[in-house]
């Protein structure tokens, strides 16, 4: 091979054989089939109709994982989608005031944030419901529901609720934790801060006028309503409250979001953990 390359003037590297006689032969299973796919996702549609693209390749990927298949890629999942007309509308957006200021934290159980909102149901009745939120894994920690109105006691009671979640049966935080909320009667009642206090909590209240300091709150409410109470039956206060453990077990554990790497608020926790 020596002599012949020197003889016609070219590299040995030139007429050495390649080795390679055909395409590369893919490793592992094979892809799923495009009929396949498009099943699973108008399962997952069929169940969850106000996801995008991104979140349902989300809850693609997590049942690969489980079921051991090769996860297709986002721009597949999009392709699909789209050639079946299962994309959903591009939101146009609109005038928005904005808080400059940064509610996400890096550390879970530095800062917790708590809203309430209410629920129409078909006959009339309302269902008024309240939760904290960790502002870094945006697990939805607690929460109540009522047909009356969100009081004092109520926010005290999510407050304990949580820390016991969190941390177990302690009479005080060894770490202060921020908890996030607006200027509802319920959370700036002078006994809910004592005691928000006395838990080793550092309550914290928006600027009036100002919704969005508190946008965490604000999101995970666009969220739920959009992906729970309005895609799911409510006719009346009973079976609204009977249906939100399940609609909040759902978010903690299944819900991607964006922030999180498309994985729901526990998928992340455990993540972290085992870091």
């Amino acid at each position: 091979m020596k002599a012949v390359a020197e003889t016609l003037g070219v590299a040995r590297s030139g007429l050495a054989p390649s080795g390679r006689t055909s395409s590369p032969r893919r490793r592992g299973r094979p892809p799923l089939p495009e009929d396949g796919l498009l099943a699973r996702i108008l399962e997952l549609i069929a169940e969850l109709p106000t996801y995008g693209y991104r979140r349902i390749h989300a809850l693609l990927r997590q049942q690969a994982e489980l079921e051991e298949w090769p996860p297709p890629n986002h721009k597949r999942v999009w392709r699909v989608m789209k050639a079946h007309g299962l994309l959903l509308a591009r939101h146009a957006g609109g005038a928005e005031r904005r808080h400059d200021g940064r509610i996400a934290v890096e550390a879970r159980n530095t800062r917790w944030c708590s809203d309430g909102f209410e629920i129409a149901c078909d006959n009339g009745e309302r269902v008024r419901v309240a939760f904290t939120l960790d502002c870094c894994d945006r697990e939805a920690i607690t929460f109540i529901g009522t047909t009356g109105g969100i009081t004092s006691e109520h926010v005290r009671d999510m407050m304990v609720e949580a820390v016991e979640r969190r941390f177990g049966l302690i009479s005080r935080l060894s770490s202060p934790i921020e908890w996030l909320s607006d200027n509802g009667s319920c959370y700036v009642a002078r006994d809910t801060r004592w005691f928000a206090a006395s838990l080793g909590m550092i309550p914290r209240t928006t600027p009036l006028q100002s919704p969005q300091s508190n946008g965490m709150a604000e999101a995970f409410v666009r969220t739920f309503k959009r992906d729970y109470a309005h895609v799911r039956p409510c006719p009346d206060a009973q079976t609204v409250l009977q249906s939100l453990p399940a609609w909040f077990t759902h978010y903690n554990e299944v819900h991607p979001h964006r922030a999180l790497g498309y994985r729901s608020p526990r998928q992340f926790i455990r993540a972290v953990l085992k870091t």
